[in-house]
């Protein structure tokens, strides 16, 4: 039986502790951020200068990660803030050490 190496991620990236909240899914979280860090998308993220990986969670099929990234979008944002506070309570760049 061949086990599947699909991951999926949910991420949120800002731009400052407490500033503007991103919420995305990828198959590929490093590229992603790679792809936030240095605008190479226009759009959103781009134009609010967020490049800070803050939160991600992975999941193993690409229909429950959209579901749960659409459900996020839809959180108050003190919600989305208080899930940002319990796993990363200083809002460090968790990809900050990816691209040296």
């Amino acid at each position: 039986m061949h086990k599947t190496n699909h991951q999926y991620y949910i991420y949120i990236i800002t731009n400052k502790k407490d500033g503007v909240l991103y919420i995305g899914v990828t198959n590929n979280l490093e590229r992603r951020i790679f792809e936030h860090k240095n605008k190479l998308i226009k759009g959103f993220s781009s134009k609010y200068n967020l490049d800070k990986l803050i939160y991600f969670e992975e999941h193993q099929f690409i229909e429950e990660a959209i579901k749960r990234e659409k459900n996020m979008k839809k959180w108050k944002r003190e919600w989305k803030i208080n899930l940002v506070i319990k796993e990363n309570p200083n809002w460090d760049d968790l990809a900050k050490n990816w691209y040296n």
